[in-house]
């Protein structure tokens, strides 16, 4: 007997477009808004709660851009080619004197100009005697040549970083070179985790028959830690109504928002969906993806819920997918869905795809050196080792092939901050 496709339109069955999906789900975002103070060491990944504005020039004075010797200079008139005596020396750190007319100071990087001088001239471009007393600049020199002056990356009074910034290590540094010892930082969201099914056992345990391990939760915490949040993890949940309505009323209290895995496929037979409907509400949606299809939103005593499918490489696709816009936004940085850079395929599939297809793909070089992406022979919803073997996903539009060299939207793992 043949079998039909869970996706086959003989079944009638209508799919909400990837699209359709992240706009729904863009439409329930409700970001956190609760802030907490801390050291600028620990603000990486953090984000933002209010805009910073600068108490101070930066830099705070006109210093020098190289090793060299500051001079004073007449815009438009030549530099002779003769002794110029040293009167001074000025390390980084130090101030040093009026400069002495007719004179050069020897300057370090970094170190403030000296009043009277405007210009300074890289030393390679000097001859000093044997003394060290006297130096002859051997080039044409301009008026502010050399210098950074006062304000000239941040003025007093500017706004530099607005609230909504995820910080990096770069706006690290921009902060410190303010002066900022601490930060108002969004509170990390927490995010609490559920785990279904009689057949999981957490690894270190022995297999029975029947039984895997919980990879999912690997899988899925690493992604919410890497995406900066608090995880709070319930493990497995043991596969009785009553425990599962416990669960997730527990969760709900000690979270932002919840997110289980397996169980929310349409017809199964699990209880995460009659235990979400009896503490809130739940919608069921079939999204044309593939992997993933199944995917629950909803409310969990108020606390935004996300029911993810139960196969390993599902959930992998539609937390990249579907969760982390969502999170994003839940943590003021906006809802973005994941984009792409267009890059040939080394592979072709003859196979109309019935649903957007996110394919684990690997960027490699080929002839004459030009991007190319490969395709990882067993694309199986449960066959993790695709994701690992992978360095990003490739979308294949919903109706479509892929013939061998066409343009595919090619997303590297960093896309999705993993």
């Amino acid at each position: 007997m043949s079998q039909v496709s869970c996706d086959s339109p003989s079944l009638g069955v209508t799919l909400m477009s990837v699209d359709s999906a992240l706009s729904a789900l863009e439409s329930l975002v409700v970001p956190l808004l609760e802030s907490e103070v801390v050291d600028l060491s620990a603000g990486l990944q953090r984000v933002l709660a209010n805009d910073v504005y600068s108490n101070l020039d930066v830099p705070p004075l006109a210093n020098s851009a190289m090793d060299g010797y500051a001079v004073t200079v007449t815009a438009g008139a030549p530099v002779p080619r003769e002794p110029i005596e040293i009167s001074q020396r000025i390390p980084a750190g130090t101030i040093g004197s009026a400069l002495k007319a007719g004179t050069a100071a020897r300057i370090f990087t970094g170190a403030p100009i000296p009043e009277g001088a405007n210009a300074v001239v890289m030393q390679e471009l000097c001859n000093v005697d044997g003394t060290g007393n006297s130096v002859v600049i051997n080039d044409d020199v301009g008026v502010g040549q050399n210098i950074r002056f006062a304000g000239e990356d941040i003025a007093q009074g500017d706004c530099v970083l607005k609230a909504g910034k995820l910080l990096h290590p770069q706006e690290l540094g921009l902060l410190a070179s303010l002066g900022c010892s601490t930060i108002k930082v969004i509170k990390k969201l927490r995010v609490a985790v559920l785990f279904t099914g009689d057949e999981l056992v957490q690894p270190g345990d022995d297999l029975d028959v029947g039984q895997i391990y919980n990879s999912n939760q690997y899988t899925l915490i690493g992604l919410l830690e890497r995406l900066g949040c608090e995880v709070v993890n319930f493990g497995i949940v043991e596969d009785t109504l009553t425990t599962t309505i416990d669960a997730l009323a527990d969760a709900a209290s000690k979270s932002d928002l919840v997110i289980t895995s397996g169980g929310v496929s349409v017809g199964e037979e699990d209880h995460v969906k009659a235990a979400v409907a009896s503490l809130g509400s739940l919608d069921l949606w079939r999204i044309a993806i593939k992997p993933g299809k199944p995917l629950a939103f909803g409310q969990v005593s108020g606390v935004p819920f996300l029911g993810l499918p139960g196969n390993p490489v599902s959930v992998f696709v539609t937390a990249c997918v579907f969760a982390r816009p969502f999170i994003k936004a839940m943590q003021g940085l906006g809802f973005n869905k994941a984009r792409g850079l267009m890059v040939p395929a080394a592979f072709e599939l003859k196979n109309i795809a019935r649903r957007e297809e996110y394919l684990r793909v690997r960027l490699s070089y080929g002839v004459d050196d030009v991007a190319v992406l490969e395709v990882f022979p067993n694309q199986g919803s449960g066959v993790l080792t695709s994701a690992s073997w992978a360095t990003g996903l490739a979308v294949v539009k919903q109706g479509s092939i892929v013939s061998q060299g066409e343009l595919l939207e090619y997303m590297p793992f960093s896309t999705f901050d993993i």
